[in-house]
């Protein structure tokens, strides 16, 4: 329980005189105690399981927020509630407990500094409750609720000091934490859950965002919780705990390989959907990519955990949500071009604060991938602004613009620092880097037009580009030439191949991104490989039954990101 609080305020369940919650600031979490009776006790054993408890907060703009409330030990139960704006708001309650049933009270949220909660924007983007633009750099610390409070609190402070905004952690952990977070699958551990309130916290008081991950891998998850209603029950007690607070729900560290992985998360995804009033964005980490689960209606942004950039670039021209890239170092800036939002795993963490620094001094909510570049890879706001990443060149770096006149610099993402160049105007920029013996960052800006620009922020300067695939067999030019046959074999090595029918300026260079799916089985694609030659191995979890019909897709984008694809069908055997 969050007792060192100031904001936190108790009281006993019929008492609703005068609101615990009076005087909260917005955005800061208040609390309610319900202490139950011993005849309630009595009747209701396991509180955790048998006692239904809901309030339901009205603001002053008449927005409603019904929040579960979740036990807390012994006879209490709490509804832990943010008020998201200043005002008079006011609550009733619902219970299977006549005591706690129909249950009215109003209290008074005062203003504050806060930008409000996280959620997406402008299609690939993000923004804060007061409208303006949310720069996502995720710190990793799957472990934060088991490490040491030490350990947690060095990885804080580097987030912190590095300028991190957001920090990644899992609730329940992995099968071997099974014994520590829950008695059984019918009561939280109260100690746990107390600690994990704290850590939590601590977070929220560094003004970081917590992404928090459910737990491991479905197998986890159905063990510990057999039942759908006792999965639910679970996402009905965390969102009680933790929605009041900043955060994005991330799912599972993986599915992939699990028959039931897409079912499961489903089910918890819907679950989240229906549960949190506050509506945290919601997504899944993957081994590779979640974009398979995108259809099933609950997430509303994809995590790319693959550092390959022909999955994030592909995937990018093709869903209207936006990206968060699990990266390091080494791969921080490419996550970038492809459209991502990053998250960082590894070592290098002062990197981060040299790529934050830049990133923020651009337009960075409408940034989105730009092809029209030779020696490079590049995101821009046309006609504004280029930022254009040069990993390894030792050849001229050339990139179209609109004609206007522009600042230029070169940017070196080790070190910070700037190098200024002579202005530029026209049409067709040109530059060498000045150094070839580490990437570059180019940026061509019209910084007085962004100067303007920022007086007013929008998000909306331009349309953001999301294409429809282009899938007539006359304009695709390219064919799947391997797997050849007509039967592939579940988890065997199969060679693949592409070949270009039609050879153009565009077709010089292509992202090939391929992907199999046994639609009948709906556990959705899986990335098998990227590139034009190469050998990929079909995971036996793609398919509940065998023999199975698997669609083969191929989808590509071509130097001037314009994405295609093609398919061939297979019969596929263990």
């Amino acid at each position: 329980m969050l007792a060192r609080l100031p904001l936190i305020f108790l009281i006993a369940a019929p008492v609703f005189a005068q609101s615990p919650c009076d005087g909260t600031p917005a955005y800061s979490p208040c609390e309610i105690v319900f202490e139950l009776s011993a005849a309630d006790l009595a009747a209701h054993h396991n509180p955790y399981v048998d006692v239904r408890l809901q309030a339901e907060f009205k603001s002053p703009r008449f927005h409603t927020y019904a929040m579960p409330a979740y036990w807390d030990g012994g006879r209490k139960m709490m509804v832990r509630f943010t008020p998201t704006e200043a005002g008079q708001w006011s609550y009733r309650t619902t219970s299977n407990l006549a005591a706690f049933d129909a249950k009215e009270g109003a209290f008074n949220a005062t203003a504050s500094e806060s930008p409000g909660y996280v959620k997406a924007a402008n299609v690939h983007h993000w923004a804060t409750d007061n409208k303006q633009p949310h720069l996502w750099m995720g710190y990793i610390d799957d472990r934060f609720a088991f490490n040491t409070p030490k350990e947690l609190e060095q990885k804080l402070s580097e987030a912190v000091e590095n300028k991190f905004t957001h920090f990644r952690g899992s609730i329940l952990g992995t099968a071997a934490d099974r014994g520590w977070v829950y008695v059984g699958g019918d009561q939280p551990n109260k100690k746990y859950f107390d600690e994990l309130d704290r850590r939590m916290l601590a977070i929220h008081k560094r003004g970081l965002t917590i992404d928090l991950i459910l737990a491991s891998d479905p197998a986890y998850v159905t063990s510990l919780f057999p039942d759908w209603q006792a999965r639910e029950r679970f996402i009905r007690y965390i969102v009680a705990r933790y929605a009041a607070f900043n955060v994005t729900w991330q799912g599972l560290e993986e599915f992939e390989d699990y028959a039931n992985g897409r079912a499961v998360l489903k089910e918890l995804g819907l679950d989240l959907k229906k549960l949190d009033p506050y509506q945290h964005p919601r997504s899944s980490n993957a081994k590779i990519t979640s974009a398979p689960l995108l259809a099933d209606g609950w997430m509303d942004f994809i995590i790319e955990a693959s550092m390959d950039d022909v999955v994030g670039s592909v995937e990018h021209q093709l869903y209207q949500v936006p990206f968060v890239g699990i990266t390091d170092a080494q791969h921080l800036w490419n996550s970038s071009m492809d459209g991502e939002y990053p998250e960082f795993r590894g070592e290098g963490a002062a990197l981060c604060h040299h790529w934050f620094d830049f990133m923020a001094d651009t337009r960075h909510w409408e940034l989105e991938p730009y092809f029209d570049i030779d020696g490079g890879r590049a995101v821009a706001l046309e006609e504004i602004e280029y930022v254009n990443y040069i990993e390894h060149s030792s050849a001229p770096v050339e990139v179209s613009v609109e004609k206007h006149g522009y600042d230029v610099y070169w940017f070196n993402p080790a070190t910070g620092d700037f190098l200024e160049q002579k202005k530029y105007r026209g049409e067709h920029f040109t530059g060498m880097v000045p150094d070839a013996s580490h990437p570059w960052v180019l940026l061509v800006a019209r910084e007085g037009r962004k100067e303007s620009m920022l007086r007013s922020v929008k998000f909306d300067s331009r349309d953001v580009p999301v294409q429809e695939l282009e899938t007539n067999t006359q304009k695709v030019p390219y064919a799947i030439v391997e797997p050849a046959g007509d039967t592939l074999q579940a988890g065997k090595p199969v060679r693949f191949s592409a070949k270009l029918t039609r050879e153009t300026r565009a077709t010089r260079s292509m992202m090939y991104l391929w992907t199999g799916e046994v639609a009948a089985d709906e556990r959705g694609f899986r990335v098998l490989g990227t590139g034009a030659p190469g050998t990929f191995v079909i995971p036996p979890s793609i398919a509940t039954n065998y023999p199975a019909v698997l669609s083969i897709h191929l989808t590509a984008l071509n130097a001037n990101g314009k994405a295609y694809a093609a398919d061939k069908v297979y019969q596929l055997t263990k």
